[in-house]
C-alpha cells in the first residue's frame, strides 16, 4: 500500500475560499491522503456539517488562533457578515496570527502545504520547515491571467479581446491599472503568494473552459498551472420552504433561479432594479435574498410595493440560504441570474443552464465576459453610468430563457454542461500525480542530504521520515 501523504490546506478567512478547499480535500481523501484544514474557529463551524462520519477519519479540522483586534472579536474573524470597513482589521489580525499558524506547521509536520491567495509568509514559514508550498487559487484562471498580466505589463493590452474591463468596472481594480507601479504591500500579496509556491499553481478550473487561459498564465508566473475541477455535489433532499414543491409545478425550463452570492448584498436601487426586470421578463424566478447580519430587514420590506403581490405564483423569494446546486439541477429552471462569482459560474456550467450575468464587482465582471466568450450565457450590460437597469434585466432573461434566438445560448451550455460531466475524474488524478511528485522530490532531496553518495535509483518515499 502506498503510504498516507499529509497535507495542512491554509484558506483565506471566507467561505467561498474554505469550500473549495475542502471540496479539494474530499476528492483527495479518498486518494489515501490525510488532510488537516487550518482556519478560525468561527470559519471551521460552518463546514463541520458538510464533513460525514466517514471523511472524518482523513479530514481533520485544526483551529487557528487569530488575535482579537478592537471592533475584531472571535465570531468576526471571517468575511462572512463582516461589516466592509473591518476588512482591514481582519488581514491585520489574520497577519498577527502567523507565529501560531508556524506552531501548527510545526506541529503536524505535513509533507505539502497548500495554501490560499493572501498570506504570503505561509509558505516562506513551510519553507523554513522544508515543507514543500502549492498556492491553490480559487478565483478564475481568466481573472487571474488578466490581473497577472495587468500587473506585469501595466501598459500592454490583454491579449484577449473579447476580457475587458468596462469604465464603471475600474474602481474595483484600480490599483493594477496604475502604470505608475506604486503598488503597496497588501495589494500584491496575492502575486507574491504565486511567486512562492512550488513548481506548480493549483487553480479551480475546467481546461475545457479556461485552456488558453491556463497556458498563458504558466507563461506569466513561470510554472505548470494545474486546473482543479472543483464543484460542489450535494443533493438537499429537505425542502423545509416548500421550495422543490413549488419548482415541481413549473414547465421544464420555464424557471430562474436568481442569486447574488453569500457575501455581496444588493443596494436598494439594484434590488429595485432586478425586481422589476424579473416582473417585467414574464418569466417564473425563485430568488435568494441575503442582508447583513443584524439589518433586520426583511424581504417584504426591501422589495418595491406591491411587488410579491404582483408576480404572485410566479415567483418565490428565500431569505438567507437555499441549495443552489440542488435548485440549478431541477429540471423547471432554465437559466440563472448571477453575479457571477467562480463557484456559482463552474456549477452552472457543469449542470448546464445558461448565465444571465449581472455582475457586481472584484473578479465577477471578468467572468461575466469568460461565461458570453463561451456562448453559455449573456451578460446584462449597465448604462454609460454603471447602473442597472430594470428593462436590461427582462430582455436578457426573455432572450436566455424564451426567445427562439436564446436558443443558441441554451444548446451550448447544455453543450457545455455535458462536455464537463462526461470528463470524470482525470483532471483530479493529475493533481494527485503532481501533489505526489513534489513529496518524492522531497524525500529523495533528504536522502541526498542524508547520503550523498546514494544513487536516484536506491532513493525510496518513506512515510515515516
Amino acid at each position: 500500500m502506498d503510504p498516507i501523504i499529509k497535507v495542512l490546506m491554509f484558506p483565506w478567512l471566507a467561505h467561498g475560499h474554505l469550500s473549495p478547499f475542502l471540496e479539494l480535500a474530499k476528492k483527495l481523501s479518498t486518494r489515501n491522503f490525510k488532510i488537516f484544514i487550518c482556519s478560525s474557529p468561527v470559519n471551521l463551524s460552518s463546514i463541520k456539517r458538510r464533513i460525514t462520519e466517514k471523511q472524518s477519519d482523513s479530514i481533520k479540522l485544526v483551529e487557528l488562533h487569530v488575535p482579537s483586534l478592537p471592533d475584531l472579536p472571535p465570531q468576526l474573524h471571517t468575511t462572512k457578515d463582516l461589516p466592509p470597513h473591518l476588512m482591514v482589521t481582519l488581514k491585520q489580525a489574520f497577519d498577527l496570527a502567523e507565529p501560531n499558524f508556524s506552531d501548527i506547521l510545526k506541529a503536524l509536520k505535513p509533507d505539502i502545504l497548500v495554501y490560499d491567495f493572501l498570506q504570503p509568509w505561509a509558505p516562506a514559514i513551510a519553507a523554513s520547515h522544508d515543507v514543500p508550498a502549492v498556492n491553490f487559487i480559487t478565483s478564475s484562471t481568466t481573472m487571474t491571467a488578466f490581473a497577472n498580466h495587468l500587473y506585469r505589463y501595466p501598459l500592454a493590452t490583454f491579449p484577449f479581446p473579447s476580457i475587458s474591463i468596462r469604465g464603471y468596472d475600474r474602481v474595483d481594480i484600480s490599483h493594477l491599472l496604475n502604470p505608475s507601479r506604486d503598488l503597496d504591500k497588501d495589494k500584491t500579496r496575492c502575486f507574491d503568494c504565486v511567486k512562492r509556491s512550488s513548481d506548480i499553481v493549483l487553480i479551480k478550473s475546467f481546461r475545457e473552459v479556461e485552456g488558453k487561459y491556463i497556458d498563458y498564465l504558466s507563461g506569466l508566473v513561470g510554472k505548470k498551472v494545474v486546473p482543479v475541477p472543483l464543484v460542489q455535489d450535494c443533493i438537499i433532499n429537505e425542502d423545509d420552504e416548500g421550495i422543490f414543491e413549488w419548482l415541481n409545478k413549473k414547465g421544464k425550463g420555464s424557471t430562474v433561479c436568481v442569486s447574488f452570492g453569500t457575501e455581496y448584498f444588493l443596494t436598494e436601487e439594484e434590488m429595485e432594479e432586478i425586481a422589476h426586470g424579473l416582473e417585467l421578463s414574464g418569466v417564473n424566478f425563485i430568488w435568494v435574498l441575503r442582508f447583513p447580519t443584524g439589518a433586520n430587514t426583511r424581504a417584504e420590506e426591501a422589495l418595491p410595493e406591491g411587488f410579491l403581490e404582483r408576480v404572485g405564483e410566479r415567483g418565490m423569494v428565500v431569505e438567507g440560504w437555499f441549495p443552489q446546486v440542488s435548485i440549478l439541477q431541477h429540471p423547471s429552471i432554465g437559466g440563472f441570474v448571477s453575479h457571477c462569482g467562480w463557484s456559482s459560474v463552474m456549477e452552472s456550467m457543469k449542470i448546464g443552464v445558461p448565465i444571465i450575468a449581472v455582475p457586481m464587482h472584484l473578479d465577477q465582471p471578468v467572468n461575466a465576459r469568460l461565461v458570453a466568450e463561451t456562448g453559455s450565457g449573456v451578460e446584462v450590460e449597465r448604462g454609460a453610468d454603471g447602473k442597472l437597469e430594470r428593462q436590461r434585466v427582462a430582455e436578457v432573461i426573455k432572450h436566455v430563457v424564451f426567445d427562439d434566438a436564446g436558443e443558441d445560448v441554451r444548446k451550448k451550455a447544455r453543450e457545455l454542461g455535458e462536455t464537463l460531466t462526461m470528463k470524470g475524474e482525470e483532471d483530479i488524478d493529475a493533481v494527485v500525480e503532481e501533489l505526489v511528485k513534489l513529496c518524492m522530490n522531497r524525500k529523495n532531496q533528504d536522502h541526498d542530504r542524508e547520503d550523498p553518495n546514494m544513487s536516484t535509483n536506491q532513493q525510496s518515499f518513506d512515510p515515516n521520515k
